[in-house]
């Protein structure tokens, strides 16, 4: 009779290495341009349009770095007359204020309301002397739309309804102690089957590098597979927000749906961290990564027909290495096999020994 041989699972050992989990963080995007409607004047009969082609209509209202924050031309079309005239404007957008308290300007944040007022100039094309401009604006909080009045001296007031672009989502990353990776998932205000997303790198800029990453150039898609290339640009924490990172974000075009040119370009981006898992006030997305131990491994050795089964409970993505010797005080054990648990519990077939045999499992 063939004489039962005793396995023996010794303790367990693991250890930490560099692996860190992958993280989530709050992601907000809004366009600095603002799209426009057209507008009918003071006798319904007059429409004024405005766009930032050449040829053709968009309705962007576009950052200006000049005395005004905002620039556009303009199509005033009188329908009596069939008379088309051509101009440009500059424009102030409100005044900057933040009510809530987040570093950043309300009039782009569709959860606050707006009820101001701002000032401009306007000229048709061919003259040299501006004129005055007024607009009010007024938009409900939580609506990605409102209304704007641009009064217009000399010809009245003219009612557009004007719309911020506006997506909030998620940045799920991997912190790193110089890089930071991860994708973004953002969905539009007011227009959830619009999306946006895409791979996101930052790299950390010294020797600021707690405050000041760099978003690498890239691509993200849309809903409608349309590619939306960006630039390149800094992402800086807010010192008086410290949870919160900001910057701005250039694609080649921002919305591939509008003629030809590209328009709608500048973009700010904002990404709240509240995590800081080692307490040092700095947030987990910009900090030096945190090392995340594995879970020590619990082992089950049950007889199978033909082998033996070790049930290895444990991380599962974790590398998990079998050790084995023949004697528990043994000083040297040696690698049976590595293996990237699948399961919890993920099952390792071993052969049945002739002797006495342990095992022990070191997780990574």
């Amino acid at each position: 009779m063939k004489k039962l041989v005793v396995i023996l699972i010794s303790a367990l050992v693991s250890r930490p290495i560099g692996l860190q989990a992958e993280q989530l963080a709050h992601a907000r995007m809004h366009c600095l341009s603002v799209r426009f409607d057209y507008g009918w004047g003071p006798t319904g009969m007059e429409r004024l349009d405005l766009t930032t082609l050449s040829d053709g209509i968009n309705g962007e209202l576009a950052p200006w770095y000049g005395p005004y924050s905002h620039w556009s031309k303009f199509e005033l079309f009188d329908q009596i007359w069939g008379r088309r005239d051509y101009g440009v404007l500059l424009l102030n957008t409100p005044q900057f204020t933040d009510a809530n308290d987040n570093g950043l300007d309300d009039f782009f944040e569709v959860s606050q309301p707006v009820s101001a007022t701002s000032t401009g100039s306007w000229r048709f094309l061919g003259e040299t002397n501006y004129h005055r401009l007024t607009a009010t604006w007024t938009r409900a909080a939580g609506s990605p739309n409102g209304e704007c009045v641009l009064e217009l001296e000399g010809r009245g007031g003219f009612t557009h309804q004007f719309n911020l672009l506006e997506f909030t989502g998620a940045v799920v990353y991997a912190p790193g102690s110089n890089v930071v990776t991860g994708t973004i998932a953002l969905v539009q205000t007011g227009a959830t089957n619009n999306t946006l997303e895409g791979p996101v790198s930052f790299t950390k800029v010294d020797p600021d590098r707690f405050n000041r990453l760099e978003l690498q150039s890239g691509t993200w898609t849309n809903a409608q597979a349309d590619s939306f290339v960006y630039l390149s640009g800094l992402i800086c924490r807010l010192q008086a927000w410290p949870t919160n990172y900001c910057g701005f974000v250039t694609f080649t075009d921002g919305d591939p749906s509008t003629p030809d040119q590209a328009d709608y370009w500048w973009w700010l981006l904002a990404i709240e961290d509240p995590t800081d898992s080692d307490g040092n006030g700095i947030p987990d997305f910009s900090d030096a990564p945190v090392l995340v131990p594995p879970r020590p491994p619990v082992l089950r050795l049950t007889l199978g027909k033909t082998n033996l089964l070790l049930e290895i409970h444990g991380d599962v993505g974790r590398l998990h290495e079998i050790l084995e010797a023949d004697s528990v005080t043994a000083s040297s054990w040696l690698t049976n096999q590595v293996v990237v648990l699948t399961n919890d519990p993920h099952i390792v077939h071993l052969p049945i020994p002739s002797a006495p045999r342990f095992w022990r499992v070191r997780a990574f």
